[in-house]
């Protein structure tokens, strides 16, 4: 296993610090409608210039009153209010509501500022113009006050937030109908290797369909970046040199996949030699210790290894945070939870380890989690079937069945 060993291994914490500290924000700031706004991410402050509710509402249909005409109220000496009028939604009573009266308000209509309750209708007796009340409220019972969601001058959203489905209506409620964000991120994606052949192509002996391509792109377009697909390019100097240059001019970042190793003809770490910049080659993890994070004249280029979960796990665990960075969103850690090995792993220290593994609750309540089998890099079905990462830390070693070990459950852009 002297192969495996961290010795000249960059550690994993360290590589996301480096590309942190490296990267800045290349997206432009531009104006997108509100409807359009969805997955990108804001450029400045979220103020609110409104209250919500704009005006002191009903939470229920029913009754509108002063609290002091029930203040002797009770099942064995009922009081009877006079009905003045209607309160609906977009539709407000504009009238007075005297001593002994309440007026009929639905839910979300305006509540008039001389009153102070309202009581739902299932507890009221209605008789015409005659209500009757069998108890006695609590000052604003059911009611939603101005401002009570937002108010004006509360800060709502940060800036290099993310917007999500949950952000829309959120800000549709203050009237915003446009927001500044950034721009999405351009991504050029190509796969290198002779042995590569796009699906539908027969395949010959030797040769495999290039999956890598599919789960990058896949991936990404969880992301609201611009992906621009290169294809497959063959195993020769000029022909990759080429084509990175080319998506050097047309993207902000460009991801390879394979060509990183130290194999003959992987060409990949040559040329980014001589047109570029490498920043480290070679990570403490695995699967993935092929990693290359370097710089090319207009872009940041990300080489992944070409085993198919390594190109996954580093794309997800390296990539993403650094093109989140790019890209103007605020880099958040992942969410990482204690459980129960319900199985025996087995790990050399020396290297930061993300086995698949397939996390639940058992009936004790307890989070526990399995592997899900055979971890090799060139399994992806391991991927497949799992929900998410074992991850094992750097100097652990093997793992005996009922461990407490750390998992990573999978975020939406591996669900």
């Amino acid at each position: 296993m002297s192969c495996c060993n961290a010795k000249g291994l960059m550690p994993l914490a360290d590589a996301l610090e480096t590309m942190q500290q490296a990267l800045s924000i290349v997206c432009d700031k531009i104006t997108l409608p509100l409807s359009d706004a969805l997955g990108f991410t804001l450029c400045e402050d979220i103020v609110s210039q409104k209250n919500v509710p704009p005006f002191n509402n009903s939470a229920m249909d029913g009754y509108a009153l002063h609290v002091d005409n029930l203040k002797d109220c009770s099942a064995e000496n009922p009081v009877k209010l006079t009905l003045v009028g209607k309160s609906f939604a977009g539709v407000p009573f504009n009238g007075e509501v005297d001593t002994g009266c309440c007026i009929r308000i639905m839910t979300g209509a305006l509540i008039p500022d001389s009153l102070n309750c309202v009581v739902m209708q299932e507890q009221c007796l209605a008789e015409g113009k005659q209500i009757t009340f069998s108890h006695a409220p609590e000052i604003n019972n059911n009611v939603r006050f101005a401002g009570e969601d937002l108010s004006i001058g509360q800060h709502v959203l940060q800036k290099g937030h993310k917007l999500t489905p949950r952000d829309i209506p959120l800000l549709a409620s203050l009237g915003i109908a446009n927001v500044e964000v950034y721009r999405k991120l351009k991504v050029a994606v190509l796969s290198s290797g002779d042995e590569l052949k796009s699906l539908g192509e027969t395949l010959q002996q030797g040769e495999i369909y290039d999956s890598n391509r599919y789960s990058i792109m896949a991936l990404l377009s969880r992301l609201n970046v611009e992906v621009i697909d290169f294809g497959i390019i063959k195993d020769d100097y000029a022909l990759i040199k080429a084509a990175m240059i080319k998506a050097d001019q047309l993207a902000d970042v460009v991801i390879t996949s394979g060509g990183v190793s130290v194999g003959e003809a992987d060409f990949i770490k040559e040329v980014l030699n001589e047109i570029g910049e490498i920043g480290f080659w070679k990570l403490a993890i695995k699967p993935g210790k092929p990693f290359a994070f370097g710089q090319l004249q207009n872009s940041v280029f990300f080489g992944l290894p070409g085993n198919p979960v390594s190109a996954i796990v580093t794309l997800y665990q390296l990539a993403v945070p650094a093109m989140a960075k790019m890209s103007g969103e605020l880099v958040k850690p992942a969410l990482r939870l204690n459980a129960i090995c319900s199985d025996a792993l087995s790990k050399a220290p020396g290297r930061t380890d993300f086995q698949r593994g397939t996390y639940s609750v058992n009936e004790q309540g307890q989070l526990v989690v399995s592997t899900t089998g055979n971890q090799g890099s060139g399994v992806f079905s391991s991927m497949s079937q799992s929900n998410c990462f074992i991850v094992l830390e750097q100097d652990r070693g093997s793992i005996a069945e009922g461990e407490t070990v750390v998992i990573e459950p999978y975020s939406p852009l591996m669900d």
